[in-house]
């Protein structure tokens, strides 16, 4: 049977010497592989290309119950995006963020919520002009709001170390190591708090952007049963030092 969906690719890699397996977040099914052949072959109607991360695409796909690789019949729209593959910064966003949702998504079910959010932040990436050094950080902490663990925002001064174990800030230091010490949680309470309207008027030092985030992998290590260690941040650390 036949469906029209929209999609956002997270990654493909080698199945054959001609074909390839494409992982795609879909709007209608979730997360969904999709077995395509001859992409690697240079008369294929469908090219490997495509099939970069966050790219958002029209489907026809054609779902295969018994194997679970399904088929796409046809991709149309796929050109909506014109600066994540020509700028550096934003092509090496996606990579990480397509990592993320990589380590984080598993659900084969619909999650309008969820795609609409991601959808939107994709085109946002795209369009978006002059500073982008913190997307990636507001990012992992918006997504944690659709995965069902975002922060509660109880910090004061006198409560102001972030425990990773149960989300919330408190006081004394936790008998273990996961935590976030006073003076990175005031930074973390403003992330929370500031209006996305603002966001860009927040000035992030890049040492601190650099520790938030190894601190919210752990967050996300923490709460999402085998979300392993993620590698593609290192290369933002370069490009945002």
């Amino acid at each position: 049977m036949l469906s029209k969906t929209r999609g956002i690719v997270l990654n493909y890699f080698k199945y054959s010497e001609n074909s390839i397996i494409v992982k795609i977040y879909t709007e209608d099914f979730g997360l969904q592989s999709f077995i395509i052949r001859s992409a690697r072959n240079k008369k294929s109607h469908i090219k490997k290309g495509i099939f970069q991360p966050l790219t958002l695409l029209d489907l026809v796909i054609n779902q295969n119950k018994r194997s679970g690789l399904h088929s796409i019949q046809e991709i149309t729209n796929y050109n909506q995006l014109n600066e994540l593959s020509l700028d550096i910064r934003k092509s090496s966003l996606a990579i990480f963020i397509a990592e993320i949702l990589n380590k984080s998504i598993h659900e084969e079910e619909q999650n309008k919520l969820l795609f609409d959010f991601l959808y939107s932040e994709i085109q946002l990436l795209d369009k978006k002009e002059g500073r982008i050094s913190d997307f990636h950080l507001y990012f992992l902490l918006d997504l944690t709001k659709f995965l069902g663990f975002y922060p509660q925002n109880n910090f004061v001064e006198s409560c102001g170390i972030f425990n990773l174990y149960n989300g919330k800030f408190q006081e004394p230091i936790p008998e273990h190591k996961y935590f976030i010490e006073p003076e990175l949680s005031k930074y973390l309470h403003k992330i929370i708090t500031i209006s996305n309207s603002a966001r860009d008027q927040l000035l992030i030092p890049s040492d601190i952007r650099k520790e938030l985030i190894n601190k919210l992998l752990d967050y996300y290590r923490i709460h999402l049963n085998g979300f392993s260690i993620v590698r593609s941040h290192t290369v933002l650390e370069e490009i945002f030092a």
